[in-house]
């Protein structure tokens, strides 16, 4: 038999045991994503872009798709939203969760963020860094909560991630390099000072989100290269030259070179020291705009589900702009500006900016600014004054302006001050990012009511 003290002692070790981890046990506290959290893991993700050196189309990718995993999931949530499901091409409904006890959708749109945007860099130890930060902290407050949210985040980031597996990009990694044709004048040539091979030729191939195809929005064709004086595109060569050599003529200090320096965002700049040459790194075109983005967002203290979709438009416009002007860009396939005036004006000129190494028509920024002002307008209004202060990071100073569209137009216009567009690819590659914006936000029904 079993000894009854024996007995009552066992249970009064085995209470005391229970009590003792009980108390030991961490109350579980609720954990609400701030809106900030998701500004800091897309800052990350541009800061590693800039590092890993991506081209403006490839950069506006990896910008498209994390956005879109985590919108799909804070729709589920929020009854204010709807799901692009079935309204950007080839997108399905992303799954049902298996449970909702525990979950935190906003947790899991953030998680889901971080792991495609991990998936389309290069250096993933850096943002693995940032993540696990998070991960620990949310760990600590709620485990349930975050194993829950994690386990779903990630589920979604499978299922978008095999949706992204099938827009042709990882095809046109093998397709062959852009051939230069030297033999006529009027065809795009590498330029100083690397002289680098045409970037992304094949880039119209890649399945677009909103627009129908690259084709959409397929401009008017440039001026036809002559260099006869009575020629218009004569004309616009001249007009680049004119406006460098005036701008010369003010000083390092002028407007227009502080307008052209800001809206640079050329990730492809090579300095030449002697023997040495390296590149300065800088945001592309489409970080500039994400960067407004969030500039706008936290102006009107949106929330997180207002930021998420701030994002997500924005950058569906931008990817969509991008591959609408890369159809044209090596369609039309025109010299730029630095060629033409050293072979036939000025073999000692040079343009403000450093010429980025793919063809002339239309202007990529001028492009996507139009794309990207459109779709913010639509989400934070008209006439909205802003500070953008996205190239303090790179030593310029803050400038200011009444509202996106005023922006987009100074953004295309520094395209002239730089020496690196004409008139025509600016002028027109505006209009056609507006008519292209216009089309997105109208076809792209995200909220309701």
């Amino acid at each position: 038999m079993i000894n009854r003290k024996a007995m009552k002692k066992r249970i009064s070790l085995i209470a005391a045991v229970v009590l003792v981890l009980a108390s030991c046990q961490k109350k579980q506290e609720p954990i609400e994503i701030s809106p900030e959290v998701y500004h800091a893991s897309v800052d990350k993700v541009i800061e590693i872009m800039i590092h890993d050196i991506f081209s403006p189309p490839v950069a506006s990718r990896i910008f498209a798709y994390p956005n879109i995993a985590a919108f799909e999931i804070m729709a589920k949530k929020d009854a204010n939203y709807k799901s692009l499901a079935g309204q950007v091409s080839e997108l399905g409904n992303i799954p049902e969760p298996k449970s909702t006890e525990n979950l935190n959708y906003d947790m899991a749109a953030m998680i889901a963020q971080m792991d495609l945007s991990k998936r389309l860099i290069f250096s993933e130890e850096k943002l693995e860094s940032f993540r696990d930060s998070l991960y620990t902290v949310w760990m600590e407050k709620n485990e349930p909560v975050f194993n829950a949210s994690k386990e779903y985040g990630l589920e979604v980031a499978n299922f978008v991630g095999e949706w992204m597996g099938k827009d042709n990009y990882k095809e046109t990694r093998t397709m062959p390099k852009f051939s230069v044709d030297s033999n006529d004048p009027s065809r795009w040539q590498p330029t100083p000072p690397a002289y680098m091979n045409g970037i992304e030729p094949h880039w119209e191939k890649i399945r677009p989100f909103a627009i129908d195809s690259a084709q959409q929005f397929k401009p008017i064709p440039p001026p036809e290269f002559s260099m006869e004086k009575d020629s218009k595109f004569y004309q616009e060569v001249m007009e680049v030259y004119e406006v460098r050599k005036n701008m010369i003529g003010k000083g390092d200090k002028s407007e227009e070179i502080a307008i052209a320096q800001f809206w640079d965002c050329n990730p492809y700049v090579s300095v030449t020291r002697g023997h040495l040459m390296f590149a300065t790194k800088k945001i592309t075109p489409g970080a500039h705009w994400i960067g407004i983005t969030k500039i706008a967002a936290r102006k009107t203290d949106a929330d997180f589900a207002k930021t998420v979709y701030a994002y997500t438009k924005t950058s569906i416009a931008i990817a969509d702009a991008f591959i609408s002007c890369w159809d044209e860009k090596y369609r039309s396939n025109l010299i730029r500006p630095e060629t033409v005036i050293n072979e036939y004006i000025d073999d000692s000129w040079e343009p403000v900016l450093q010429t980025p190494p793919f063809p002339e028509y239309t202007s990529g920024h001028s492009v996507v600014s139009g794309a990207a002002s459109t779709a913010l307008t639509s989400v934070f209004g008209d006439n909205f004054a802003f500070d953008d202060d996205t190239e303090v990071a790179y030593g310029l100073p803050v400038r200011s302006f009444t509202s996106f569209n005023q922006a987009a137009s100074e953004a295309a216009m520094s395209r002239m001050y730089g020496g690196i567009h004409y008139r025509a690819a600016i002028e027109v590659g505006i209009k056609q990012g507006r008519d292209l914006g216009k089309f997105v936000v109208d076809k792209l029904d995200m909220t309701k009511g």
